[in-house]
């Protein structure tokens, strides 16, 4: 017997609409397009666009430095400097992008996506979506259960 998701009720797959995008705003970013997300990574995401993230995303600064791997010592002498370096701007690009893609298959309900995203997952093996997503290979099996689900295929 499969046991669905206690959120999987509520999934809106192929909705379009702006809270969707809302991600993309917090980080100052036209787009999530790859070209967008590589010129933010080089460059560094400001310590604002990362406010705004975790706004939207409902994190702590204690959550982002541990999902990072970030000392909370480094972590404030980071919103000191008002700035991210090349690496740690890449790796919360890539929760952003994940986190994105979670409020699209959501329709934009932030309490769902939140709450699927940091919770255990059967279609991940019971991992959190965002513990998987600290390394490429874990973003990439939470990419493609996501896109499983927008198809309507429940894992």
């Amino acid at each position: 017997m499969i046991r669905e998701h206690k959120h999987a009720a509520r999934f809106h797959p192929a909705r379009h609409n702006d809270r969707t995008k809302v991600v993309a705003k917090a980080l100052g970013l036209s787009s999530m397009e790859n070209i967008s997300l590589m010129q933010a990574a080089n460059s560094g995401l400001s310590w604002a666009a990362i406010t705004r993230f975790l706004d939207c995303t409902g994190l702590s600064q204690q959550d982002l430095a541990h999902y990072l791997g970030i000392h909370a010592l480094t972590f404030a002498l980071r919103r000191k400097a008002g700035i991210f370096g090349k690496r740690e701007s890449e790796q919360l690009l890539r929760l952003a992008e994940l986190y994105q893609a979670t409020l699209h298959l959501f329709g934009g309900d932030t309490d769902s996506a939140r709450a699927w995203f940091t919770s255990p997952v059967r279609g991940l093996g019971s991992a959190c979506p965002i513990d998987m997503a600290r390394n490429e290979f874990g973003a990439r099996e939470v990419q493609d259960l996501i896109g499983r689900l927008n198809n309507g295929i429940f894992s």
